[in-house]
C-alpha cells in the first residue's frame, strides 16, 4: 500500500465522538466528492462517490452514527480500467434534506445545484470541526506522495472556491497552501516536509505522522553525513595538493640551489616533508625536533614556496 493510501486508511478509521465534528466532515465529502440529485418530481437524493472501499465505509458509518440513517452503498466495476468505484446513497428525500440542513447546503439544494463545491462557515466555526472537515477532504480527494521520494500534499478541488475555503482552513493551522490550478481542478498544495507533518497532526494522522518523521529524520541524518563526507574529502583534496605543491618546491630548491644555502629550520621542514609527503601539517610538526605547532610548520612550507617562487623568478623559471 502506498503512504498516500495508508493515511487514508488510517483517517477512514478515526470516528470523532463529537457530532458537529462527524457534520462537519461529511461536508466535506458531499462538498468533496458528492452531488444531489433532483428527480422530476423535485424529489432529491445524494450520491457521494469514492474508489476506496474504506473511504465509502467511513461515510456509511458518519451517516449512520449521526443521523440513524440507512444508506445504500452501489458498486460499479469498469473491467477496462481493473478499477472499482463506489457510491454511497441517501435515497429517500427526507433523509436527504435532513442531512443537507445539518451540513447547512440546503440553500444550494433548492437553487437547484446538483454539484456542491463550498462549506458553510458555520459547520467549521470549531478548531476541531475545522480538523474534522480538512480529515474528510483528504479522504475525498487528497494524496501525498511516498516521502521517501519526495514531499508533496495536495487536495484536488473542483471549484476554486472550494480550494480558497480549504487553503484558508490550513492558513488557520499556520500552514502555508498553495493553490494551482490543473486542467478542470484547482490543486490545494504543501511541499515543505515540516509543514505536511504539520498538516497529518491537524488531520489526526499520528501513526503516519511518526512514520513521517522517522523518514526525514533519516534523510537529515544521510544529508548531514553526505555533507560532511564532501567536506571532508574536499579538505583531503585540498591538503594533498598543496603537499605535492609543497614536494614540487622542496625538490626545486633542493635541486637548484641545495640545502646547504638555506636556513637550517626550513631544511628541516623541507626534510620532513620529503620524508612525509602524505602527513597533515600536525603529523609534520610533531616529527620534528623539538616539535611545531601547525602554524609553525605552515609558517616553515609558506617560506619554502616563497623561495621556490622568488628562485624561479631569478633563474627565469616558470612559477
Amino acid at each position: 500500500m502506498s503512504f498516500s493510501g495508508q493515511v487514508r486508511e488510517e483517517l477512514a478509521k478515526h470516528i470523532s465522538p463529537a457530532r458537529h465534528c462527524c457534520i462537519a466532515e461529511l461536508a466535506a465529502f458531499i462538498g468533496m466528492c458528492g452531488t444531489v440529485v433532483i428527480n422530476r418530481f423535485d424529489q432529491c437524493s445524494i450520491k457521494i462517490h469514492t474508489e476506496n472501499f474504506l473511504v465509502a465505509r467511513k461515510v456509511f458509518t458518519l451517516i449512520e452514527k449521526t443521523f440513524n440513517i440507512k444508506t445504500d452503498i452501489a458498486v460499479r466495476r469498469n473491467t477496462a480500467r481493473k478499477s472499482v468505484s463506489y457510491a454511497v446513497v441517501v435515497r429517500r428525500h427526507g433523509d436527504a434534506v435532513r442531512v443537507l440542513q445539518a451540513v447547512k447546503m440546503l440553500d444550494e439544494y433548492h437553487g437547484n445545484a446538483e454539484e456542491l463545491h463550498a462549506v458553510n462557515p458555520l459547520v467549521v466555526q470549531q478548531t476541531c470541526c475545522r480538523r474534522a472537515f480538512l480529515r474528510g477532504a483528504f479522504q475525498a480527494s487528497g494524496s501525498m506522495s511516498d516521502p521517501r521520494k519526495s514531499y508533496h500534499f495536495e487536495i484536488v478541488c473542483s471549484s476554486e472556491e472550494m480550494a480558497e475555503q480549504i487553503r484558508g482552513l490550513m492558513s488557520g493551522f499556520s500552514l502555508d497552501a498553495k493553490i494551482v490550478p490543473r486542467k478542470k481542478s484547482y490543486i490545494v498544495y504543501l511541499k515543505e516536509g515540516s509543514q505536511i507533518v504539520d498538516m497529518l497532526n491537524v488531520m489526526e494522522a499520528h501513526v503516519a505522522l511518526m512514520e513521517l518523521e522517522n523518514v526525514r529524520i533519516l534523510k537529515e541524518m544521510r544529508n548531514s553525513v553526505n555533507r560532511q563526507v564532501n567536506c571532508e574529502t574536499a579538505n583531503i583534496n585540498k591538503t594533498v595538493s598543496a603537499a605535492v605543491k609543497q614536494v614540487e618546491d622542496i625538490t626545486y630548491l633542493r635541486d637548484r640551489i641545495g640545502f646547504e644555502n638555506m636556513p637550517e629550520n626550513l631544511v628541516e621542514a623541507a626534510t620532513a616533508r620529503l620524508e612525509n609527503p602524505n602527513a597533515t601539517l600536525k603529523e609534520l610538526g610533531e616529527s620534528l625536533t623539538p616539535p611545531v605547532g601547525k602554524s609553525g610548520i605552515n609558517h616553515r612550507l609558506r617560506k619554502l614556496s616563497e623561495l621556490a617562487d622568488k628562485v624561479r623568478r631569478e633563474q627565469g623559471g616558470i612559477l
